[in-house]
């Protein structure tokens, strides 16, 4: 049997097909489904894909977990679904909740929480709440494309900065630069920590991976005036992609060095239930020539198959190449003063709101 023609790559967008969730059993959505312009096909191709979102008013903001390996226990989504398009992100099968797919759906029908700062609020106000880092960025990008216009993560931050609660985030975006002026108030009193992902400084491969992700120099840039302003900053390696950007390692802590990061992390791509396929069909597109080798190794690592959803492992991965990559990172820590650790992130400040969204007194 022939194998199967690689789907063409779309213009712009990460995920080369739009699978049905394979969890809720909905139909595929094909190539004149409901989520393509109207307009009539230009030149016998098929009209731009484009964004919308959806106003979503859930009923509380704040997403609490107990994974051990995670080295915070809740966070906020400002958002649904992300722009960036990155075809690994590990985020995608969360829209299967919504019967929508993990593929073009999430990168293109987003859904937006304008409520998040009130909701926030009022359960900061809670008289058993308990104070610990609240994480932005851990799921979808607060600071996907649609922030510039919605402004609901600089909302949610001008809560965290007047009741003084502590903040961590992550992030593979320079947007986060119009908040600067908040995140540099926290940063006075120890309630903030920054990573910015840099994938890859290859911006020919940056634009097929993460396709609507600000450019890997942006990035670097960001960490400048983050570190420049007092922030504590430091670049997330993520993910490393066996044999596609792990020999990139090195070069981008020595670039993130430069920009001042204070120190560096590191993920193995992951590839959970919808996500692999999507993976392997712009590994097909992409990079056909070592699509076979790549996937080998991402096997290699996670006990023969294509993911390994268990604690402490998921992010690492185990074996040989994991050691190396670990050791790798180490190496180039300390060759570039990148071993320290973050200031510690401060608990003791936080002042309830209250109810009405005045501040208490006393």
């Amino acid at each position: 049997m022939q194998p199967a023609k690689p789907l063409p790559p779309i213009s712009g967008r990460g995920a080369p097909a739009n699978p049905r969730p394979t969890r809720t059993g909905s139909p595929d959505r094909e190539a004149d489904g409901d989520w393509l312009d109207a307009a009539e096909e230009i030149d016998g191709a098929p009209p731009p894909l484009r964004t919308t979102v959806t106003v979503e008013h859930p009923k509380t903001i704040i997403a609490r977990n107990a994974s051990p390996d995670l080295g915070f226990d809740r966070s906020i989504n400002p958002y649904r679904g992300c722009e960036h398009g990155c075809v690994y992100c590990y985020a995608r099968p969360t829209h299967a909740f919504h019967d929508l797919s993990p593929g073009l759906d999430f990168e293109s029908r987003l859904f937006a929480k304008p409520d998040a700062a009130t909701l926030l609020r009022t359960e900061l106000a809670k008289r058993n709440y308990k104070v610990a880092p609240i994480a932005i960025g851990t799921n979808t990008d607060g600071y996907q494309p649609i922030e510039r216009d919605w402004g609901i993560t600089r909302s949610v931050i001008e809560v965290l900065a007047e009741t003084r609660h502590p903040l961590l985030i992550t992030t593979k975006s320079d947007r986060l630069l119009r908040d600067i002026d908040l995140l540099a108030r926290m940063a006075k009193d120890d309630l903030v920590g920054v990573a910015i992902s840099v994938t890859t400084l290859d911006p020919k491969l940056a634009r097929t991976l993460e396709p609507r992700a600000p450019h890997p120099r942006r990035r670097l840039a960001a960490i400048r005036r983050l570190t420049d302003a007092g922030v504590p900053t430091q670049v997330n390696i993520s993910p490393i992609i066996p044999a596609i950007t792990d020999h990139e390692i090195e070069v981008i802590m020595a670039a993130a060095a430069e920009a001042g990061a204070i120190r560096a992390s590191w993920i193995l791509l992951r590839l959970p239930f919808e996500v692999a396929p999507l993976f392997r069909a712009w590994l097909a597109a992409h990079y056909p020539d070592r699509a076979d080798k790549v996937m080998h190794m991402v096997q290699d690592i996670r006990g023969g198959r294509d993911n390994d959803p268990n604690y402490f492992t998921r992010m690492k991965g185990q074996g040989i190449w994991p050691d190396l990559i670990r050791a790798r990172v180490k190496r180039a820590a300390r060759a570039h003063g990148m071993n320290r650790s973050f200031p510690p992130i401060r608990s003791d400040l936080f002042r309830p709101p209250e109810r009405d969204g005045q501040m208490e007194l006393f």
